[in-house]
């Protein structure tokens, strides 16, 4: 009777496997802990107060802060006062990087946040509610030659949250505001070597533009890039995984063509995984090292949001298939209640994504926790995304006991084996356990890495407290993706082993009467394991 590698290879061999995919899953843990530096940098800039007498500044000229152009520049605000210079002429300027630098597409992407610092003063205190408005352009070189091309402008609101620490006396007046950091914008490509900002806080009292804001002294950036080195770090990975699951993928599918049956729900699931996975890591990236493709954070967003629904849905499967009987299993749509809500919560997740990112293709300073429906909104969808990971997890833990529970049961029911036989089977099924074991670790780690990662790319929005993800998280968590499809296509190929031929398992005091019963009440199950067709064998009394 032939079945799967994971039944017919030898315990030696198999071990051997185990450790030569333990060792590659450690490596991947390694590369991000000793080779790979942390993932994101961050960098503070602050913005020098330039004076532009002349309107439509953005259209006739750009404000350097520094250098052979530099603008002419004060100090504060009170210098301003004294030289009769107008709030409407005065522009916040911003070069990114500093002097002496250079941005390179390694960075992949550029995210920046916005502080401001406001003074408490009674006669102008922040009042309930209030906006800021800015009029932002950005600006991008390769040369310090070249002019200034404009990149984006845009008139932006934004809600300030500001706290005041301490009592609002007299003697605390020039205290300083605590306040959110406010999301300014987010580019999907670092495709240019200089960048420059240029904000201006225009000021209408009639429209009740910039009013009721406080006393603002500076304006503060912070850049979040992601670091150089993790980057080549991560493309030689997908550069290295990518022909590994490809070719086992090509392997596993052609052994299940040549068998003689019809590939079942399973076997079809398995190769569904492999080619998401294999979609995942077809290393894209590379291209945009040399072209400005602003649009990868949203289309590796897409890659990630296939692969996890993919994942969860092959899990539930996996172990639906071993708790069904036969008249049940082998149909998908046998599965629509619990891959239903995975294919909903994976549209959710693309529709809050084009929400943001999809906009920030043509406005990169669009954000959606801009507003207080658009945060709460934001926030609710994070919380609870966490909240139905969890669930899910728990209900796959309640499935992988049902499939334990569902195997003891069966066993009860094969007829009486001699010892060579019964201790084949004791192991087949030690050996799916063992495989049900991982499968719940895979799954737990999975979670954590979705959970965390939502947070962290959150709290660069919100600003609360700081979360900084390891390297080693990232590649340990992306190899161990790589390292359990691998095993999963490796494992339940078609063996070209024969149970029945090995003379080793044969014993000659068996009666024919065993073999037949044995025979019919198995083996008449299509199926990918043995473990599998006893699982779906019909109860009997």
């Amino acid at each position: 009777m032939a079945g799967a590698i994971i039944e017919n290879m030898s315990t030696k061999k198999l071990c051997l496997v185990g450790g030569v995919l333990l060792l590659f899953q450690v490596l991947a843990f390694l590369v991000g802990g000793l080779i790979a530096p942390k993932p994101t940098t961050s960098v503070h800039f602050l913005a020098v107060k330039c004076i532009d007498i002349r309107k439509g500044h953005h259209s006739s000229k750009w404000l350097l802060p520094w250098g052979k152009d530099q603008c002419e520049h004060i100090r504060g605000f009170d210098e301003a006062a004294s030289r009769l210079i107008a709030a409407n002429d005065i522009v916040f300027s911003v070069h990114i990087p500093f002097s002496g630098h250079e941005m390179s597409p390694w960075f992949q992407f550029m995210l920046i946040i916005l502080q401001l610092d406001i003074a408490f003063q009674f006669r102008n205190e922040i009042e309930e509610n209030a906006m800021v408005t800015l009029d932002v352009a950005m600006a991008y070189r390769d040369d310090t030659s070249d002019t200034w091309t404009e990149m984006a402008h845009s008139v932006e609101q934004r809600k300030l949250k500001c706290v005041l620490p301490v009592p609002k006396t007299a003697e605390n007046e020039g205290r300083y505001y605590e306040c959110d950091v406010l999301p300014l914008l987010e580019i999907g490509s670092v495709a240019h070597k200089y960048y420059l900002l240029n904000i201006k806080l225009p000021v209408n009292e009639k429209k009740k533009i910039n009013v009721g804001i406080g006393e603002i002294k500076d304006l503060h950036l912070v850049g979040i890039f992601q670091n150089g080195g993790f980057t080549k770090v991560w493309f030689a990975m997908k550069t290295f995984l990518t022909p590994t699951i490809l070719i086992i993928m090509i392997w596993y599918w052609r052994r299940i063509t040549l068998m003689t049956r019809s590939p079942v729900l399973l076997e079809k699931v398995i190769f569904a995984l492999g080619i998401s996975m294999t979609f995942i890591n077809i290393p894209v990236e590379w291209f945009s090292i040399g072209f400005n493709w602003t649009w990868m954070l949203l289309f590796g967003d897409i890659r990630q949001g296939i692969f996890y629904a993919m994942l969860l849905s092959f899990w539930i499967i996996f172990c639906g298939e071993h708790m069904m009987d036969q008249t049940e299993r082998n149909r998908i749509s046998a599965y629509w209640k619990q891959v239903g809500p995975i294919a909903f919560g994976s549209c959710c997740l693309f529709i809050f994504d084009m929400c943001e990112r999809g906009v920030q293709l043509t406005n990169p300073f669009y954000s959606i926790w801009t507003t207080d429906v658009g945060a709460e909104l934001a926030m609710a969808f994070i919380i609870v995304a966490g909240i139905c990971a969890c669930l899910y997890f728990l209900f796959l833990c309640f499935m992988v006991y049902q499939v334990f529970r569902n195997i003891s049961g069966k066993r009860s029911t094969l007829p009486a084996m001699n010892k060579a036989r019964r201790l084949h089977y004791e192991g087949l099924i030690f050996r799916f356990r063992f495989l049900m074991i991982i499968t719940l670790a895979c799954a737990a780690i999975t979670v954590i890495f979705f959970i965390t990662t939502q947070i962290s790319e959150g709290n660069w929005k919100w600003g609360d407290v700081p979360i900084e993800l390891n390297s080693a998280f990232f590649t340990g968590v992306y190899g161990m993706w790589n390292v359990y499809v691998f095993a999963l296509m490796f494992l339940y190929a078609p063996s070209h082993k024969n149970y029945g031929e090995d003379p080793s398992n044969a014993n000659a005091g068996m009666g024919s009467a065993e073999e037949l019963q044995l025979t019919t009440t198995i083996t008449n199950v299509d199926g990918p394991t043995e473990v599998y067709r006893l699982a779906g064998k019909e109860s009997q009394e």
